[in-house]
């Protein structure tokens, strides 16, 4: 096998790109050779961290998914900063609310559809663009959730929009494959972010603690480093022929009907 980095000479955006599944991809991204802008809301912990990261290959880049405009002034940096966009990684979204349909704010659940969705389309649009004008067979990845696939595993929010983001990506496949971009999406299981966190109000080992007691597969805790080595294969060459994959990181989790093994117990 070649020991060439798997990213040489890529240019890559990271939503959410702060914190997370967003820096863990970061790092491994750079490890691997490519250039990164991180991309995120929150300014001081993304110039830190990216400080701290020691690169002239990394830079952050103020961007809030719900305001297209910033979407399309991050591509604008990245192509003016590093001269093209190979990967684009629209990571950034929020927990929503952990109501009943019942009685669910509407307010809060549009706030959620406008990250989650509208955030995710303008991302989509505007790196589609910009790899097309430049004839550069790119690489979009977007963060979905095994509660993309199916209920009963997060609040209505949530799970309405991550249904949404799989169903963007078939959508912008189905299209952006006539100019040679690939469009993929990662559905990871419990993953102990500050975002899951704070929207539990759990400490980070109470939520691997309670995915692992639901989980499958034993013997392993789902960490964000799982999330960014999926992220890394779809944004390779080694993924040059998949698109429209939902790829699903939960340990066999959503295709396991648990009413067997606990009759058999």
């Amino acid at each position: 096998m070649s020991s060439k980095p798997r990213l040489q000479g890529k240019v890559a955006i990271v939503t959410g790109g702060a914190s997370g599944i967003g820096a863990e991809t970061v790092k491994l991204f750079v490890e691997n050779g490519a250039s990164v802008i991180i991309a995120d809301i929150d300014d001081e912990l993304g110039h830190n961290f990216a400080t701290s990261i020691g690169s002239d290959k990394v830079s952050y880049y103020h961007c809030d998914v719900r305001d297209e405009k910033q979407v399309e002034e991050t591509v604008a940096f990245t192509l003016e900063k590093y001269g093209n966009l190979d990967i684009f990684f629209s990571n950034a979204g929020i927990a929503g609310k952990l109501s009943s349909i019942l009685d669910f704010d509407l307010s809060e659940f549009d706030n959620t559809m406008v990250v989650n969705i509208r955030g995710v389309a303008a991302t989509i649009k505007h790196a589609a663009r910009a790899m097309v004008t430049r004839k550069t067979r790119g690489s979009i990845i977007c963060t979905a959730s095994v509660a993309g696939s199916f209920a009963g595993c997060a609040g209505f929010d949530y799970t309405t929009s991550k249904h949404g983001v799989i169903g963007l990506v078939r959508s912008a496949c189905c299209e952006l494959g006539a100019y040679g971009i690939r469009v993929n999406s990662i559905s990871p299981y419990a993953v102990a972010t500050r975002l899951t966190c704070a929207a539990l109000g759990m400490e980070a080992d109470e939520v691997e603690a309670m995915g692992q007691a639901r989980a499958n597969l034993q013997g392993i805790t789902l960490k964000t480093n799982h999330i960014a080595e999926a992220a890394l294969f779809l944004a390779s060459d080694e993924s040059a022929y998949v698109s429209g994959l939902n790829l699903v990181v939960d340990g066999g989790f959503s295709v396991v009907n648990r009413c067997l093994p606990d009759i058999l117990k």
